[in-house]
Formats: C-alpha cells, structure tokens, sequence
C-alpha cells in the first residue's frame, strides 16, 4: 500500500506545481474567450467552471480510466509511480494546451489547429487518423455501457441473440443522437453535473474500500520490477497504449477543444482542463489498486484482469461495496463510457462538417452528417458484437489511434511554445516519448508490421529522434508571436 499512497502524493503535489507553472507558462488573459465573442446558442455556450469542469471529466473518463489500469497493473506497482509521473508531466498538461490554444483560436476543433500549425499536409494525415480514432472512440463506448448494463444489472447475456441487447442498445443510441444534436446545454450541460456526482462517488467509494476491505498490494521494493509481464508484453510500449486514459490520450485534445466553446473565462483553464485530467489520474490509480487487490485477496486472476477486464469490474464493485454500493459503483463506471461516447460523436460530427465545409449552424445538415455516422457506428457495432474477437480488434486500432492523435497534439502545443518563445521541451519531451510508443508498438504488433521488438525498438528510435528534430527545425522557421499576446493567428 506504500507505493499506491506515493504514488498518490506524487499525483497530488505534482499537479499542484506544476499546474501552476503551466498556467504561469501560458498566461491567461481578460480577453472575451470564443463562447461570449462567438455565442450561438448551440456549440459556443458560455457555461460555468464548475459546469464545464464536469463535463470535461466526464468527456474525457470512459472505460479508458478503469479497463486500462486493471490490464497495465500486470507490470507490477510500476503502475503505481507510472501513472502520476505521465499524467502530471504529460496527459494534464496534453489537456490543458490543446484547450486553451482552442480557447486562443476562436474555439477551433484538432483538425483546424494541426492545419494552422502543422501545415494543410499534415492535416490531411490527422484527419483521417482522427476521424477514425473518434469513429472506433463512439463504438467502443456505446458497447462498454450497453454491455455493462446487461451483464452487471440487468445479469443476462449480451448477444444479437437476445432481444434485450437490441432494447438496451437503441435506447442508447437514442440518448447519444440527442446529446450529439441537441445545443450543448440542454442535455449534456444539464445531466452531466448528476452523472458527476454518481461518478466521484464511485471511485471514492472503491477508493475507500481499498482500506476497509484490506486490500494487500505488493510494493515496488519488494516484488521487483520486470520489464516484460507474464503474457510476453512489454512495459514500453504496451502499458502507454494500455493505459492511455490516466497517463496520455489523444482523445482528450478532441474533447478540451469542445469543451473550449463553453468556457467563459481563460483562468478557469486550469481547473478545467488540468486539473480534472488529474483526477482521472486518481480514478485509473484507483482501479489498478483494486485490480491487483483483488487478485490477492483471490477473488480475481491475472487471466480475468488480461482477458476480462469488464468482468473484474463487478467482481471488486460489489466485495468491497456490498451490493447496493457495488451497484451504485457499476452505474458510475457505465456512466463513464456513456458521457464520453455522446461528446465524441458530437465532436465527430463538428471536425466532418468543418472539413467539408457544412454550417454547423444548420440544424438539417448536421442531423444528415450525423445519421451517417451513426450509421456507420451501428455497422461496427453489430460486427463487434457478431464477432468474438470483435470488440478485442476494435480495442487495439482504437489504441494505437488514440496516442497517434496525442503525437500529432503534443506537436501542435510544441510549435505554439517555440513561436512563443515558452519552454517548448515541456511538449517535445511527451511528443518525442509518445512518437516512440507509437512506433515500436505498430512495428511490432500483428496489426501493423509484425517485426521483432528488437528492429521495432531500433527503428523507433531514429523515427523519434527525426521526429523532434523535425518539429524543432520547422517550428524555429515560424513567425515569433509575442508570449503575452492573447489571440493567435
């Protein structure tokens, strides 16, 4: 338990500082953000910071927080120190950046923000990459939830078979169409404050079990450190892509960028962006806590934790919460997907219409772009759901996707600094470590190149270090912009 509560004051004090360092760094401003200066009632919304803090926690935590870590725990209570480090250095400070340079840019989506900084080419890269990753994004959490519900409350079996899959299914996609059409105040600014409050309690709840139950957890000085787990994976660069939501997500850049339409003030950034991708933080230590409790305490195995996840998730919520708390704790967790599937999908539908030009602003083309997404998504879930390795294949692309888009935000934050004349390592670091997981990993995956780790590693390294150099050189040739100065263009 000693490594988990280190971890912990590493997460907290961490974030405190350095927090305020990349607040001092950036410099907000008194200037009218995008949601005053550009309202239309729909997408640019001025909203509360507690409002907007909220829905960017719920945003941004699906399944990512709590599936990944009880799979990266298999490497050990690294997991424990791991998780902090990246999320203070990296996944807050990802968040942060992306947000409030969109703020900057009059509200601007990923795809407008790689094409002012990153040039047209690269853009056209990023929006394929992107779009996908969103698609994979909005299937993957409309099936965690619907199979959550079926299996954990409703206890009966998800397939096409059973009817019930079909009722539970429409009526989330039901839910989502609204949320994704609707202006972003009417639901999702209405109800998220009440899927928050179910949220935190969750993981507090299970936080607080870890105590009240006895939970044994191994300690980093005492079960050793392997830098391979018992499947054969190896820590670089399966855990980064594993536990993309509490350390690093690319994701995330797409859903400050919305949530930067409804922001009111440049100094509620902070709190935010920054700090709720913090709790996140907290959230996925809380997982990979219980995970590894639970295989001690025996009612859990590393198989379940492997192949499993979902299952674990019901097995600790109701032994360290009884059952009317581990039913409480099995809501939140479905929450979790469920908020982040409708404002990716929204997100979605923004970054296509803006790349074809369409008016978000008209209500009967937007609802046209998103029936064909959702199309598309009711496609790809029918075939995860016929397939029994379906869902496990949609889970690896979405991976690799997700920290391929962090690469390309972490780029974008890097040249924005280097105009700036800001401590520009602070982005190139993360992008630089992140170009490598990517790399290693697609080389050597079955899904990508199938090479041996070792000419994986090898190769990933000049392709890392020609990546920074690249962005160093580029972003050196940019027109300087004064670091005090508010807009961008």
């Amino acid at each position: 338990m000693i490594t988990f509560l280190i971890g912990l004051a590493v997460l907290i004090v961490g974030a405190v500082f350095y927090g305020r360092y990349c607040e001092k760094v950036l410099k907000p401003t008194d200037d009218k953000t995008p949601a005053v200066e550009m309202y239309d009632g729909v997408d640019y919304v001025p909203m509360k910071k507690w409002r907007n803090s909220l829905i960017e926690l719920l945003n941004i935590a699906g399944t990512g927080p709590i599936l990944g870590p009880i799979q990266g725990i298999l490497f050990g209570p690294i997991v424990f120190i791991t998780i902090p480090i990246g999320c203070v250095l990296g996944g807050a400070f990802h968040d942060y950046m992306t947000g409030m340079i969109s703020v900057r840019c009059n509200g601007e989506q990923m795809p407008s923000l790689v094409k002012r900084f990153l040039g047209k080419y690269t853009y056209y890269v990023y929006n394929f990459i992107v779009c996908l990753m969103l698609l994979l994004v909005g299937v993957v959490f409309i099936y965690t939830p619907g199979d959550l519900f079926i299996t954990q409350i409703l206890n009966d079996e998800s397939s096409l078979q059973n009817p019930v899959s079909w009722i539970v299914y429409g009526a989330i996609f039901l839910y989502v169409i609204l949320a994704t059409l609707l202006p972003i105040d009417k639901i999702i600014g209405k109800v998220y404050p009440v899927f928050g409050a179910v949220l935190l309690l969750s993981a507090v709840g299970v936080f607080a079990g870890l105590f009240f139950k006895g939970y044994q957890l191994d300690e980093l000085w005492t079960s050793g450190f392997s830098f391979t787990n018992q499947y054969g994976e190896k820590m670089i660069p399966i855990l980064f892509v594993t536990v993309a939501c509490g350390i690093v997500s690319g994701f995330h850049s797409t859903q400050a960028t919305l949530v930067s339409r409804t922001i009111n003030d440049e100094h509620d950034g902070r709190m935010t962006f920054y700090n709720m991708m913090i709790l996140e933080g907290f959230i996925a230590m809380v997982w990979a806590a219980a995970a590894m409790g639970a295989v001690k305490a025996g009612i859990a195995t590393n198989d379940m934790l492997h192949d499993s996840a979902a299952a674990v998730v019901g097995v600790v919520a109701k032994d360290m919460l009884g059952k009317v708390g581990g039913l409480i704790a099995i809501i939140g967790i479905i929450i979790l997907p469920l908020t982040s599937g409708d404002t990716t999908l929204r997100s979605l539908r923004i970054m296509i219409s803006e790349a074809l030009g369409i008016d978000t602003k008209n209500r009967k083309k937007s609802f046209c772009v998103a029936m064909v997404i959702f199309a598309i998504v009711a496609g790809i879930l029918i075939y995860a759901k016929s397939d029994a390795g379906g869902f496990n294949k949609l889970w690896r692309y979405f991976s690799w996707a997700n920290e391929c888009t962090a690469v390309f935000a972490f780029s974008v934050i890097c040249i924005y600094m280097i105009r700036r004349k800001m401590p520009y390592l602070m982005a190139l670091i993360p992008g630089t470590f992140y170009m490598y997981v990517v790399s290693s990993y697609i080389l050597n995956a079955k899904i990508g190149f199938n090479m041996p780790w070792t000419a994986a590693y090898i190769v990933s390294v000049f392709l890392a270090a020609a990546y920074a150099a690249a962005l160093v050189i580029y972003g050196r040739k940019q027109p300087a912009i004064a670091a005090g100065q508010g807009s961008d263009t």
